[in-house]
């Protein structure tokens, strides 16, 4: 890992909580003048600490309003299988999260729709219908508590 300053910390901070600050503004927060500033934030983007730029959506005003996470086992899980399956839930917008777990599941997907009418055709009609798939389970969530895409700097200041 490549050894970061507190500054490039803080820069960081500041931009996974507001990716639209300016660099005046973030320039003005960590005490530097404009140049040096906008040196350090392009030298961080060229590294590869920026994933991606953009905004984070509102789900609820846009009334997408199910979070179902999805545990999966497959059939079989040689090589091939799992990349077929892999790429084959990549196509699909609903599932905006998807990991390989240790234990009792070989996946957990996170799947965003409209209500449970939507869950329940994309379960039958997509996941069901895969014949890389021999259990899942569907738990809905019912209250969000946080969901944040901030990562957690802090640990990394001695």
């Amino acid at each position: 890992m490549q050894e970061l300053t507190k500054t490039d910390l803080k820069i960081l901070e500041l931009l996974q909580n507001d990716s639209t600050i300016s660099t005046a503004e973030i320039a003005e927060h960590i005490g530097l003048s404009q140049s040096p500033c906008w040196r350090r934030i392009q030298r961080l983007e060229h590294a590869g600490f920026f994933e991606e730029r953009g905004i984070r959506l509102n789900r609820d005003l846009l009334g997408l309003d199910l979070v179902v996470f999805v545990t999966i086992n497959l059939r079989q899980t040689g090589t091939q299988d799992l990349l077929q399956f892999e790429q084959d839930i990549s196509r699909h917008p609903e599932i905006v999260e998807c990991y390989t777990m240790t234990g009792l599941w070989d996946y957990m997907l996170k799947i965003v729709t409209k209500d449970i009418k939507h869950y329940e055709n994309f379960a039958r009609n997509v996941l069901m219908a895969s014949q890389s798939i021999r259990e899942m389970h569907s738990h809905i969530a019912v209250t969000e508590i946080k969901n944040t895409v901030a990562l957690p700097l802090s640990q990394l200041t001695k």
